[in-house]
This record gives structure tokens, C-alpha cells and sequence, in this order.
């Protein structure tokens, strides 16, 4: 579903050949090559749960922006991408969770909005 999105917003798109690459794309955005590591989910409804790591061959790799550019999300359940930039991912982070609605004891502050996440 990344890719889609990725060739329906009118970027180019490479597959790294090969096993243990950190990415799972590389996309032309801009005149840039850019690492994107692609992950899917199924949320709630109310909030994305983003996994910002993988387990591959027994190694636990959490992303950095030493290994991708971008994380890419896709949600079922709201049938859309998602697209964390690599510093938001500071020094590897399991997970982030992306609000598409609000906090249900009306928390605001440190909220990250997916909505904020859909521009590319």
C-alpha cells in the first residue's frame, strides 16, 4: 500500500535487492534518493501504533535516521500512509503512537497528530 501511495503522489520507487537491506524502498522524491522502511497496522480507530523496529535473523534493529530516511506507515483501518521522518525517531525507539482522534481524558500537549503525518 506504501508503494501505491508512493507512485500515486507521482514519486519514482526502487526495491532493494537482497536480504537484511534496513529499508524496504527507495524513492526519487525531489531530485533525492530517500530509505523507506514500510510498516503495517491495524489501528483502533483512535490511535496508530507505529512499530519502529524489526526483528530479523534474531537482531533487533531499531531505525534511526543512520538507517532510513522516513518510516512508513500503513493503517487499515483508516486506509491511509503515514510518513515519520527518520529524526523524529531519535536514537531507536520501539514504537510511536499517532492520534486520529482525541485523547479520551482530553490530553493535548506531546500529542502527534496522524493527520500531520499524511503530508509527504
Amino acid at each position: 500500500m506504501v508503494l501505491a501511495d508512493v507512485f500515486r503522489r507521482g514519486y519514482r520507487a526502487a526495491i532493494p535487492v537482497g536480504e537484511d537491506w534496513p529499508f524496504d524502498l527507495i524513492v526519487e522524491r525531489r531530485g533525492k534518493f530517500e530509505r523507506v522502511q514500510c510498516k503495517y497496522t491495524v489501528s483502533d480507530g483512535r490511535m496508530i501504533k507505529a512499530k519502529c523496529s524489526s526483528t530479523n535473523n534474531w537482531v533487533s534493529i531499531r531505525y534511526t535516521k543512520t538507517h532510513i530516511d522516513w518510516l512508513a506507515v500503513y493503517d487499515r483501518t483508516s486506509d491511509a500512509c503515514y510518513y515519520i521522518p527518520a529524526e523524529e525517531l531519535g536514537d531507536g525507539r520501539y514504537s510511536m503512537h499517532l492520534r486520529l482522534r482525541p485523547a479520551a481524558n482530553r490530553q493535548e500537549k506531546g500529542l502527534r497528530w496522524a493527520r500531520d503525518y499524511m503530508k509527504w
